[in-house]
């Protein structure tokens, strides 16, 4: 079969045979024709098929006739990363170089005025990410109520870097009526529940299953100590006849330390990671497209979107934490038919993730020797890090003889013995109920005598004074206040607690929540004789 045959115009054909392409992949010759018919597409195949073309040489045809607004797009292209989304647009500039239609590349680290301006004059297919074109939505600069084709690549990656919530916030802005292209590498039960709530009645198209590699490539395995790691990646570059090759880390951290490593070491290599400015990016990529660098140390996010048909080689430095991110790093070399070898570089604590991922792949990993490094086994009980490095701590309800012996105890100082000759205090605790002993009469408090204030005239009285009396009602002193309660005060001659005859306090005047009522014992005979002689005497 050739592109002859999908149905393509003239144009598009002319421009294929300038660019040396003839025949069609399996993804590409079932695609085409039913994206031509209008249909919803899910679509799946292996990093290194050509899914990219699957849907931009059909939009190409379908929106050569037709005409662009200003600040609404025709088409919409969303793409996780930005090597990604400019992949796509290379592709749109390589495939409609005969047509007339204009494209916009919206993506975070460039100047967003110059976007602006492209999108002013009217844009046939705008290729962007998810958060620079909610920026661009949120500010009033593009309207999404025009377009007819929307295209999600790489879903799975979107799922894997967290923007399927910005997704599903895009797709809410845009017409109901349209047609969605939905490709994807691989297609878990979370992408599945995405394509239905995004196709409508889709043709799935599955070339080749998502969870293989391509027999194109070479695969290997050493099994080392992780210091020396570093040294079997060097000595793996020196015998292999690397072309050029892509050296995969787990984290951003590790590809800076991995780069300045192999500079080090001589080794013409450059870096590329999330953190970088996008002008920085960009001059990686294009010292590793002419050959300028021969290695580039790199993380999974970062090299997602590079489609390099030449890559002789890929280094896993560390063994993914996801098993399906091995089959996208191992996909980026052997692609279009050519040969390629990945080499994967594991410790003994990688051993649950390498089981994993032969478990995907159907097919164990084999294991090489390097020359001057001891060859090890993989643990398949150990847990690991994220990052690479041993976890430390034991897992729950494992063996306790694995976790080795407890440190011993400190020793607990002795206890001074007691002294025998110091008596302990003895706390006597009486009940309420038993009989209280007798107790004297309380002294009976004279009342105090009323204080009298000296008139004096206005003028003369204190400031304090004048200014609180001529308030009149308003802000009365502490004394002023309750009238009624005021006269029972100074009748009793207590200050400002009323309490019975009683209570037994502390001073003169104790808070009433330490006061206890002692009910008061009942006077003998013959005391209540020497009482009355005593009143008789006093009259």
């Amino acid at each position: 079969m050739t592109f002859e045959d999908l149905g393509l115009g003239s144009e598009l054909l002319q421009a294929l045979a300038e660019a040396g392409y003839t025949t069609p992949t399996p993804i590409q010759a079932q695609a085409i024709p039913v994206v031509l018919m209008g249909r919803d597409v899910l679509g799946c195949a292996q990093t290194g098929t050509g899914k990219t073309a699957s849907f931009t040489l059909p939009m190409i045809e379908i929106l050569a006739a037709g005409r662009a607004k200003a600040r609404m797009p025709r088409s919409l292209i969303l793409a996780p990363t930005r090597e990604l989304a400019a992949q796509v647009a290379d592709n749109f500039d390589k495939y409609g170089k005969y047509h007339k239609l204009n494209k916009a590349l919206i993506i975070g680290g460039e100047s967003m005025s110059d976007q602006v301006a492209l999108l002013d004059r009217g844009v046939d297919v705008l290729i962007a990410t998810p958060g620079r074109l909610l920026d661009m939505f949120e500010r009033g600069r593009i309207l999404l109520n025009d377009v007819k084709v929307l295209v999600i690549d790489e879903a799975d990656r979107m799922l894997d870097m967290g923007f399927i919530p910005d997704v599903e916030r895009i797709v809410g802005l845009l017409p109901k009526i349209r047609q969605t292209l939905f490709f994807s590498a691989t297609l878990g039960p979370e992408i599945r529940r995405l394509a239905d709530a995004f196709l409508m009645n889709p043709k799935e198209i599955t070339t080749s299953p998502g969870t293989s590699t391509a027999t194109t490539v070479v695969q290997a395995m050493a099994v080392v100590e992780e210091i020396d790691k570093r040294e079997t990646l060097r000595h793996l570059i020196r015998i292999e006849e690397v072309k050029n090759a892509f050296i995969f880390c787990n984290r951003k951290r590790d590809v800076d330390v991995l780069y300045r490593s192999l500079k080090k070491h001589g080794f013409d290599v450059v870096q590329l990671h999330g953190d970088m400015a996008q002008s920085a990016r960009s001059e990686t990529l294009d010292k590793f497209k002419k050959n300028e660098a021969r290695l580039m140390v790199c993380s999974d996010v970062a090299a997602r979107g590079i489609d390099i048909s030449a890559v002789s080689h890929v280094f896993n430095f560390d063994v993914p934490i996801h098993a399906e991110d091995y089959i996208h790093r191992i996909g980026r070399t052997g692609r279009a038919g050519m040969a390629g070898h990945a080499f994967t570089i594991a410790t003994p604590d990688d051993g649950r993730f390498v089981a994993a991922i032969e478990k995907l792949i159907g097919n164990p990993i084999p294991r090489i020797e390097v020359e001057g490094v001891p060859a090890l086994e993989l643990d398949m009980s150990a847990r690991k890090g994220r990052g690479g490095r041993s976890g430390g701590k034991p897992e729950r309800g494992g063996d306790k003889s694995e976790r080795g012996p407890k440190p011993e105890r400190a020793e607990r100082r002795p206890r001074k013995p007691r002294d025998e000759s110091v008596e302990t205090a003895k706390v006597e605790v009486v009940a309420l109920d038993a009989p209280q002993p007798e107790l004297a009469d309380p002294p009976r408090r004279e009342p105090r005598p009323a204080r009298v204030r000296e008139e004096r005239p206005h003028e003369e009285r204190p400031r304090e004074e004048r200014s609180r009396d001529d308030r009149g009602g308003r802000g009365r002193g502490r004394e002023d206040r309750g009238g009624r309660r005021r006269g029972r005060i100074d009748e009793l001659g207590i200050g400002e607690m009323l309490h019975p005859d009683g209570v037994i306090g502390f001073g003169d005047h104790p808070p009433d929540f330490i006061f206890v009522t002692v009910p008061l014992p009942a006077k003998s005979p013959a005391r209540d004789k020497a009482d009355a002689d005593s009143d008789e005497s006093e009259a």
